[in-house]
């Protein structure tokens, strides 16, 4: 049986369907189609119940797919053992913020390919939330505070942040220096988010309100300077606006706490080495560059 059929089943299986793999995997959909019906003929049954939807896994899929998972990672890491001085091969895909992504994250990526001529890496740079395990990432780089889920995630640096908004937002405004202030602001928001900062020891959550959204935090910057509202952002986005005096950092008494930059991945008993290698090197990138983020003592 083909590795590579093997490797279609299980893109399909987790996307739901033909046409998300042949997306996930670059070929065409009659190629995914092709080895799928390679491998039902070779097993004489039927995997995969086409639907209008998509794909749903029958009962012998469903059993199948995870033998099948199983045998491409054997093969995935016998591959690597062959290779020389412990170097990848296969295709990596990693889901990056676009905020900072482009100018904090791909250098650490490009040093990687130079040093792995047989591995494939594809990034997506965007804000939203990435679903890994429905759109088939190998893993994502996320900043920030990490929510509740059944990914495992591995801290590789910090981050630090603040409150800010514009002279102008403050003049017209005022700005605000306790806690249950916050709610009676305009809040620069990527979504639903609550904010947490420090009182004391204790970490409190707020929750904001405002009527100006983005999924991107050097929008929100932008935002915030023109005396939109208040935003909680990375000092990396905003180092250049409070160095200008266009934003100016709030609630001071309350400072921010720490945040983290991660790598997450999904569930699962090892992780691939692949993602092993980028997360090591994230770590030491953060370690020899300990002002990355723009941080302000």
């Amino acid at each position: 049986m083909d590795i590579e059929d093997l490797q279609t089943f299980v893109a399909v299986a987790d996307a739901g369907g033909i046409s998300a793999a042949a997306r996930r995997l670059s070929v065409s959909k009659s190629i995914v189609s092709r080895r799928l019906f390679r491998i039902e003929a070779e097993l004489g049954v039927q995997l995969l119940a086409r639907t209008t939807r998509g794909a749903a896994l029958t009962e012998a899929g469903l059993t199948f797919r995870d033998h099948a998972a199983r045998a491409t990672a054997e093969i995935d890491t016998a591959r690597d053992t062959l290779l020389p001085a412990g170097a990848l091969s296969g295709r990596l895909r990693v889901a990056i913020p676009l905020s900072l992504g482009p100018t904090h994250f791909a250098p650490v990526l490009a040093e990687m390919a130079l040093r792995n001529p047989q591995l494939h890496i594809h990034t997506s740079y965007s804000d939203r939330f990435v679903d890994l395990i429905a759109e088939g990432f190998d893993c994502a780089i996320r900043v920030g505070y990490l929510q509740d889920s059944n990914l495992v995630a591995k801290r590789v640096g910090p981050i630090s942040g603040k409150l800010v908004a514009s002279p102008d937002y403050i003049k017209a405004h005022g700005a605000p220096e306790k806690l249950e202030q916050i709610a009676d602001h305009q809040a620069l928001m990527q979504g639903m988010e609550t904010w947490q900062f420090m009182d004391g020891d204790k970490i409190v959550t707020v929750q904001p309100q405002g009527r100006f959204k983005a999924d991107n935090a050097t929008v929100l910057a932008a935002a915030a300077a023109a005396g939109l509202g208040i935003a909680w952002l990375p000092d990396c986005v905003t180092h250049d606006y409070v160095a200008s005096g266009a934003l100016v950092p709030v609630m001071m008494r309350h400072p921010v706490p720490s945040a983290g930059t991660y790598v997450v991945r999904p569930p699962g008993q090892h992780p691939a080495r692949k993602v092993r290698v980028l997360t090591e090197m994230l770590i030491d990138y953060f370690a020899s560059n300990p002002d990355i983020w723009g941080r302000e003592d």
